[in-house]
């Protein structure tokens, strides 16, 4: 069974950092690419930033140069951090995994 657990996210003022993990379970995480969208209210579902097995990295160009996404293999765990956030950034955070698998999402909210 495949479980994708998300945690980290939260209220956060203009500019500030959040750093959201994803662990995951019942998946040989170091041969999967692991990804990060968004969905915010009224919009689509949406890629934020995606990892592949070999650590190759592709990123939505609204977050070019403030997120990062990593990974740890040893942990089984996938990291998004999320600098100079923004109000546009208000979102749920969904953790993916290739194949198909998603996690229950965490709320980011970016507001003064």
């Amino acid at each position: 069974q495949v479980q994708l657990v998300e945690s980290g996210g939260g209220l956060v003022q203009p500019g500030g950092s959040l750093r959201l993990s994803c662990a995951a379970s019942g998946i040989i995480f170091s041969m999967n690419g692991m990804g990060w969208y968004r969905q915010a209210p009224g919009k689509e579902r949406e890629l934020v930033a995606f990892i592949f097995s070999d650590s190759s990295r592709k990123y939505a160009d609204f977050v070019k140069g403030r997120f990062t996404i990593s990974r740890d293999n040893a942990k089984n765990t996938v990291y998004l951090q999320m600098n100079s956030l923004k109000p546009e950034d208000t979102a749920v955070y969904y953790c993916c995994a290739q194949g198909g698998y998603w996690g229950q999402g965490t709320q980011v909210t970016v507001s003064s």
